[in-house]
């Protein structure tokens, strides 16, 4: 797998394979005007980050590992709470504040869709550490 992001042009990957080898914090694969796909690897005990989306919705599919989703109205009323494992699909509306959490032993490797883009076209975090000083 490449760090590159092959959007806006036409573009087919084999998803499994991808999310799998990816060993960075996040990749993005792919941007174009209305939607983005990224590749994640969580590490054990580490999470993506309570956030919402005000402006779009969020598809996410676990590849490998566990996981647990915390979603709600409020940083502080996270109600939905639920355990994801390999093959699981975490669909987060627009709105709702989230996070994922690897509660297993092993990299929680997962790949995500926005509707619209949420990173700029071409982002690579190495480490979540990297990707929270982006966001700041």
């Amino acid at each position: 797998m490449t760090d590159t992001d092959h959007g806006p042009h036409p573009y087919v990957v084999n998803i499994e394979d991808a999310t799998l080898a990816n060993t960075n914090y996040r990749t993005t694969l792919w941007t174009g005007k209305h939607l983005q796909m990224t590749v994640m690897a969580i590490a054990p005990g580490d999470d993506i980050g309570l956030e919402v989306h005000e402006d779009h919705d969020q598809f996410l599919r676990v590849e490998q590992g566990r996981g647990r989703v915390q979603m709600g109205p409020a940083e502080d009323r996270l109600e939905f709470d639920e355990e994801v494992g390999d093959d699981w699909v975490i669909l987060v509306p627009a709105g709702s504040w989230h996070n994922v959490t690897n509660i297993g032993d092993e990299p929680l490797k997962v790949y995500s869709i926005y509707a619209p883009p949420e990173h700029e076209h071409g982002t690579v975090h190495a480490t979540k550490a990297e990707s929270d000083a982006d966001e700041h």
